[in-house]
């Protein structure tokens, strides 16, 4: 495990970048690396990487999918060909956010040998991917520039594929939205991070207007958002479909940094787990008491972390130099 001094400067790093626009710009600097850059040598021994439910975890490794034993996630990693900066998978269904040249990026379905099954178009520079865990439901998130109602010049786009109907939304931001009881509208409504739940059609995800963020619950069938609650984001659903992990903005302001959290949909009772460190990332659950998720190291390199979701224990190093973990569930 890293020290807790390292640690510690990876939190005032972490809260220091929470501004939408200088998100944005580090996502940038990612992107901007040469796109169909070569793959790392995969670990001598090991199969090709495969969305097959199994006993792994999946990983973005310097910018290409990889998997790892779920036993021995620090061992050996088979590192595939296929580009992302963004993934996830569930039921034999991946989705990849990755370059479709220097300047863009499209998701991109995937099937269990990550062949591509259907691909879009997407604006800006991708942040958050999903699968619904029937594999039926895509989601992606991206940061996009240009919108006049935001002083930073950014914002996001968030979007949902159905890979059964091929009915795709590019942007959630037309749903009709009621908050707190009553219908709601603004030009600056906004959304990221979706989590789906068992039935393919209801959503957890994040909204922001008016500079507040809310969980909201969507229909996807009626085209409509509900808020629940305040300062809740980047929820990311139990196996269970009981609880709800998500990052919160410590004190409601973003600038401070985010602490990783769960909050239990029937009481909507709200337990900090016993990561310190600003967690800015849709975490994954690796199973019902588990959460991973990414923390950069002072030079901005990823490591995937877990930490158990009651509150108990400590956080531990997972993936060394990898992110965006998925469970092959």
């Amino acid at each position: 495990m890293t020290t807790m001094s390292t640690r510690a400067k990876v939190g005032v790093a972490a809260a220091s970048a929470v501004l939408l626009g200088a998100v944005a710009a580090g996502y940038a600097a990612v992107a901007a690396e040469p796109a169909g850059s070569p793959a790392p040598p995969a670990a001598a021994g090991v199969g090709a990487v495969t969305l097959e439910p199994g006993p792994r975890l999946l990983t973005v490794t310097d910018r290409h999918v990889a998997s790892v034993a779920a036993a021995d996630p620090a061992g050996p990693r088979t590192v595939s060909n296929l580009e992302c900066l963004r993934v996830y998978a569930a039921a034999g269904t991946g989705v990849c956010l990755g370059p479709e040249n220097a300047w863009s990026y499209r998701v991109v379905v995937l099937d269990s040998a990550l062949r591509p099954q259907q691909s879009v178009a997407i604006p800006g520079l991708p942040n958050r991917a999903r699968v619904s865990a029937s594999g039926r439901m895509i989601s992606w998130t991206t940061f996009v520039g240009g919108d006049s109602y935001t002083a930073s010049g950014f914002s996001t786009r968030t979007g949902i594929l159905d890979t059964r109907s091929g009915t795709t939304v590019t942007s959630l931001e037309g749903f009709a939205v009621t908050r707190d009881g009553k219908p709601y509208r603004s030009a600056d409504v906004n959304y990221w991070g979706v989590t789906f739940t068992a039935d393919d059609n209801v959503f957890y995800a994040t909204m922001s207007t008016g500079g507040k963020r809310y969980l909201v619950r969507g229909d996807l069938a009626a085209r409509k958002v509900e808020t629940l609650k305040e300062n809740v984001e980047c929820p990311s659903l139990s196996p269970d479909g009981r609880r709800l992990a998500f990052k919160q903005a410590i004190d409601a302001d973003p600038q401070r940094g985010w602490r990783l959290s769960v909050l239990d949909l029937a009481t909507m009772r709200v337990t900090p787990t016993a990561e310190t460190t600003s967690v800015d990332d849709q975490a994954a659950w690796l199973d019902a008491e588990t959460l991973a998720y990414t923390l950069r190291q002072d030079d901005g390199r990823p490591d995937v972390w877990a930490v158990p979701a009651d509150g108990t224990g400590a956080p531990r190093l997972l993936v060394p130099n990898a992110e965006s973990p998925s469970p092959l569930t």
